[in-house]
């Protein structure tokens, strides 16, 4: 017996569509949530797009303690381009992806339901889906 997995199998993702899913993803994440990271990082693997964001860091006053090995500045730069990682989703079909949060205490992606409490959802609600590492912390 045959059963759909949306968290296996999936269809590489055609080079002419890469430009325009990054376009939707990227204004989709300004409109609603551009005041939560400075850049996001969007990449394509076979069936995957990889979304990866970067935000401005929050430095306590009198950071760093003296002893710190670095300075502030040099701190800054390397918090500014650490990656938080979103999430990685499954392309289907136009408008048919799957979703896997990246899951901090186990250093993978896991499979999900999406914020619409089912397994497959538009670009927009893929993202939706992976802000909580966005807008906490």
């Amino acid at each position: 017996m045959w059963v759909l997995d949306p968290h296996s199998g999936g269809v590489k993702i055609p080079k002419r569509l890469q430009p325009k899913i990054k376009e939707r993803i990227l204004a989709y994440a300004q409109e609603n949530y551009g005041e939560h990271f400075i850049r996001l990082d969007i990449r394509f693997r076979s069936q995957f797009c990889y979304i990866n964001a970067y935000k401005e860091p929050s430095i306590p006053d009198g950071f760093p303690p003296p002893e710190y090995p670095e300075t502030k500045e040099k701190y800054i730069e390397k918090l500014r381009n650490d990656p938080i990682k979103l999430c990685r989703i499954r392309y289907f079909i136009e408008n048919r992806w799957s979703f896997s949060y990246f899951s901090y205490s186990n250093m993978q992606y896991e499979p999900s339901v999406l914020d619409n409490g089912t397994f497959f959802g538009t670009l927009e609600e893929a993202f939706e889906s992976s802000t909580m590492h966005l807008t906490n912390g």
